[in-house]
């Protein structure tokens, strides 16, 4: 017999909507010290009745399906807020927390730390931005970037489908 899941803590269900697996085929990054690139992702955002979401990101190249970028983290919300934290641990080295706020079917974070291993490669990642938003059935993920020797500007977007 399944196990069933646990109901979802009332301090996340302004953001429930991210929760579930989320695929896309074709994303797009590019920055200027870097070479454009098209990638797949999937997402799975779940819960385990605590007052947080967990999720992993799961990038592969999009012609060759080599592994990527890897993310996991939690999300939490601040009781009787639309104030939404993000941390992120990333297989390049990178450790994250972004803030800011969410509202219906949107969610706008901006880093307040940004760590990374003393041996990553240059340029250093000094900020990110994400937005995750509901556009229709789909839901957007778009990542800007600001590094040691470039601004503030669009890195990643991408567009993902629902798988359950």
């Amino acid at each position: 017999m399944a196990a069933s899941s646990p109901p979802v803590h009332p301090m996340i269900q302004p953001v429930a909507w991210l929760l579930g697996k989320w695929r896309a085929e074709e994303g797009s990054g590019h920055f200027p010290t870097i070479k454009d690139f098209k990638y797949k992702e999937e997402l799975t955002f779940f819960h385990v009745g605590q007052p947080m979401i967990n999720f992993s990101f799961y990038a592969s190249h999009h012609d060759t399906n080599a592994p990527m970028h890897r993310e996991t983290g939690f999300i939490r919300v601040k009781p009787g807020t639309n104030t939404v934290a993000l941390m992120i641990a990333q297989n390049i080295g990178l450790v994250e927390i972004e803030e800011g706020t969410f509202a219906e079917n949107e969610i706008n974070v901006t880093s307040t730390v940004v760590g990374r291993m003393s041996f990553g490669s240059d340029p250093a990642v000094k900020t990110l931005q994400r937005t995750f938003r509901l556009v229709g059935d789909q839901l957007e993920q778009r990542v800007l970037m600001e590094t040691s020797d470039q601004p503030l500007q669009e890195h990643l977007l991408i567009r993902y489908n629902k798988m359950e």
